[in-house]
């Protein structure tokens, strides 16, 4: 690509996981009978998995992801990579080449997206730390994969310059700014990839001590937050050829709502949401109506 050149970049929208208990009646209809992920996927064209950071899933389940994403043109499904591999950090490499491995039906299907590599705010930029995500990178060496850094001292030059180098893409994220926090971002790393993350800004739970999953991304953005995202997603689209944005703030369905808001705001015009999110969320009803053959809405 020549200097100064735009690339034509298609942008990624949508929530991290898809499968949690609150969200029946907010972001599904309530009842049983049909497949909660791929009626998400009619709303979204990526959706992170998420569940991979705590136990790595079996053959045929991915064998099944790939069998029912098929009929989803364009979709995407970003890969968390276990815990083991970015919190632990114990293991034989063997168990990291199996882990990547393991997606390759969904690689081979083209339904995979980057794979995440998501380190914890203890992870600090020290000598150790950097030869660890050298160590790391021929793991991911014919596959797209995206570095989250949550801790303040990688907020360097350097650590893009580095990231650069082993072909990974820097996770941009928004967090509560609390002591030490890395700030907002829109950086890029990787002409193929971009990649950003909003995890809410639950101060008072963030790092409270025994603050559960749900305490934690209990967070609703406004508009006037989702906006500054737009703009930084604005400074990277051009830049790489994939951008990737994940909502993270699951809990009650406020994920797939500022999600589709994003959406809304990056795309222009009305988009679809389901009618219950709508209203559950009256910050959507400016940005999305529910799809033909759902029930009018009466507010």
């Amino acid at each position: 690509m020549a200097p100064g050149e735009k690339r034509n970049t298609t942008i990624y929208i949508g929530p991290a996981g898809w499968s949690y208990a609150d969200w029946e009646g907010i972001v599904y209809p309530s009842g049983t009978g049909y497949d909660r992920l791929l009626y998400i996927a009619r709303y979204f064209n990526v959706i992170e998995l998420n569940s991979s950071f705590y136990r790595v899933p079996g053959e045929k389940m991915i064998s099944s992801w790939r069998e029912r994403l098929s009929t989803v043109p364009g979709f995407r499904l970003t890969i968390k990579v276990n815990g083991k591999f970015t919190h632990d950090r114990k293991y034989a490499p063997a168990e990291l080449k199996a882990f990547v491995g393991r997606f390759s039906p969904l690689h081979e299907a083209g339904i995979s997206g980057p794979f995440l590599l998501q380190f914890p705010w203890s992870f600090r930029n020290t000598p150790e730390s950097r030869d660890y995500l050298e160590r790391l990178a021929p793991f991911f060496e014919d596959r797209p994969a995206a570095v989250e850094l949550r801790h303040g001292s990688w907020d360097d030059p350097a650590t893009l310059d580095q990231l650069s180098r082993y072909g990974f893409a820097f996770c941009n994220i928004d967090q509560p700014l609390i002591g030490e926090s890395l700030p907002p971002s829109s950086h890029v790393t990787d002409p193929d990839t971009g990649y950003i993350r909003l995890h809410g800004r639950n101060r008072k739970d963030w790092f409270r001590s025994g603050a559960g999953r749900d305490a934690r991304y209990d967070y609703l953005y406004s508009r006037d937050e989702m906006e500054e995202w737009s703009s930084r997603a604005g400074e990277m689209i051009g830049r790489v050829g994939s951008l990737f944005i994940i909502t993270n703030n699951h809990f009650r369905g406020q994920a797939p709502a500022n999600a589709l808001q994003l959406k809304s705001m990056l795309e222009g015009g009305v988009i679809e949401a389901p009618a219950s999110l709508i209203r559950a969320f009256a910050s959507l009803r400016d940005f999305a109506s529910p799809p033909p053959g759902e029930e009018e809405l009466d507010f």
